[in-house]
């Protein structure tokens, strides 16, 4: 079972648990992710399986778009409500010009703090851990883009939002730097990512709903159509010939594709083959074969 999946994962779980939640529904280990939510995230988590968890490759840098609530009057040490609050609560009155004009001061690129409670590597070991153990994170501030950031309303303590940005940004450092810039601290209450790359809310299910088209043999259909993963790049379908030549990792003649560096390429409809690169001409190597056969345990993100 080669494909890709999108789930509306749930508050309250990883995204590594949703992957193993799968991977039993399924019945296969090779199951990854593209891209990490945070437990009290929900929203768009696209799932790749059996050969197509190659394709993470191309999704590293994938931006993402998110709604969400800021609630500001005090500051948290994981920076969103999961955690100990790490400043002293107090009242707020906030006016819905007085946040925007806040929000504005970090669209664009900016360099971002990564919050102590993440994935973020520090000697090789997960902030989290460290934090975890009170010990010294010392993370070094990264570039991002904020592309879109607009408050979309004000109500009592809390901001809700829209924002679309790069990948590594973190919107509870957006929330956290928020409350400070205040002088009233600030947290990430509620996160809801709508959209991953050209993966859409609209595309995702929720498990129970996978389970259950599990359970009726209906799973497949759950699946994103192939030709719609990476839409940058142009399609083709290969006559079988040209199918047996990439199966055994020699390049092929593509002539009506002389212009496209990097080509997604189908065996009938659906069966996505391979992704092959411009070699000279129409002469195309492809350099990942998408196997029939799951092969091996994968885990992305």
């Amino acid at each position: 079972m080669n494909g890709v999946l999108i789930i509306d994962k749930p508050a309250g779980l990883t995204s590594h648990d949703v992957v193993n939640r799968v991977r039993r529904i399924l019945g296969q280990r090779s199951v990854g992710h593209l891209g990490t939510l945070d437990p009290l995230a929900t929203g768009v988590l696209p799932l790749v399986t059996g050969s197509l968890t190659r394709l993470a490759q191309f999704y590293t840098t994938s931006q993402k778009t998110y709604e969400g609530v800021v609630r500001f009057g005090f500051a948290t040490d994981t920076y969103d409500a999961d955690g100990e609050p790490s400043s002293t609560a107090q009242s707020v009155s906030l006016q819905l010009h007085q946040v925007s004009d806040l929000a504005a001061r970090f669209r664009g690129v900016i360099e971002q703090m990564p919050p102590p409670f993440s994935a973020k590597k520090v000697h090789g070991v997960p902030a989290y851990k460290l934090a975890r153990k009170k010990k010294a994170v010392e993370l070094k501030p990264v570039r991002v883009e904020i592309k879109e950031f607009e408050i979309l309303s004000v109500e009592g303590d809390g901001a809700s939002f829209r924002a679309r940005v790069s990948s590594g940004t973190y919107m509870r450092s957006v929330a956290h730097e928020m409350g400070q810039q205040l002088g009233c601290g600030a947290h990430l209450e509620s996160l809801r990512r709508t959209a991953v790359a050209e993966f859409n809310i609209s595309d995702a299910h929720s498990v129970q709903q996978v389970q259950q088209a599990a359970q009726s043999g209906r799973v497949e259909e759950m699946f994103m159509h192939p030709r719609r993963l990476l839409p940058d790049f142009p399609a083709v379908t290969a006559d079988e010939e040209n199918v047996a030549r990439i199966h055994t990792g020699r390049a092929v003649n593509l002539p009506d594709l002389s212009h496209a560096r990097t080509v997604k390429v189908f065996r009938a409809q659906k069966e996505l083959i391979a992704i092959a690169t411009r070699v000279a001409g129409t002469l195309f190597h492809p350099s990942i074969v998408f196997s029939s056969e799951v092969r091996s345990a994968a885990r992305m993100g």
